[in-house]
Parts: structure tokens; C-alpha cells; sequence
């Protein structure tokens, strides 16, 4: 069975995909102060996403975070 988080992380990714966010409005989402639900920080650990290089900051999918969510596996 996937663990909550891991549900919660390919939410995160597929929202990335369809939104391409800035650095902010991921920050407004998915910033946590519980340490169970650090979402944001375990897709950076993990390298799912990445900054597009703009000056505005968009966060994007990596090639291993664009697998995982096609796979659905588990991250954690």
C-alpha cells in the first residue's frame, strides 16, 4: 500500500506539470511547518523537481520526477 505521502508527492508532481508554478506559489501551497508533510523539501531531496533558469523561477519536473510521475511508484 502507498504511505499518505507518497500520495501526497504525486500530487505535488502532477500539479507542477500542469501548472509550471513559480518558486512562490509553491511556497504558498505546499510549505509546511510539520515535518510529516514535507512535501516540498522530499521532491528537492529526491531530485523530482527543479528551477527552469528564468528570473521569475518556475519550478518544473526533472526527468526522474517526469518517471515517477508516469510510473506512480512510491518515493519514499
Amino acid at each position: 500500500m502507498t504511505a499518505p505521502i507518497d500520495a501526497l508527492i504525486l500530487q505535488f508532481l502532477a500539479w507542477v506539470d500542469s501548472e509550471t508554478p513559480t518558486y512562490a506559489q509553491v511556497l504558498d501551497a505546499w510549505q509546511s511547518a510539520c515535518p510529516r508533510l514535507s512535501v516540498w523539501e522530499d521532491v528537492q531531496i529526491a531530485g523530482l523537481v527543479a528551477f527552469d533558469g528564468s528570473r521569475a523561477r518556475h519550478v518544473v519536473l526533472t526527468e526522474t520526477g517526469r518517471a515517477r510521475l508516469k510510473t506512480k511508484e512510491p518515493v519514499l
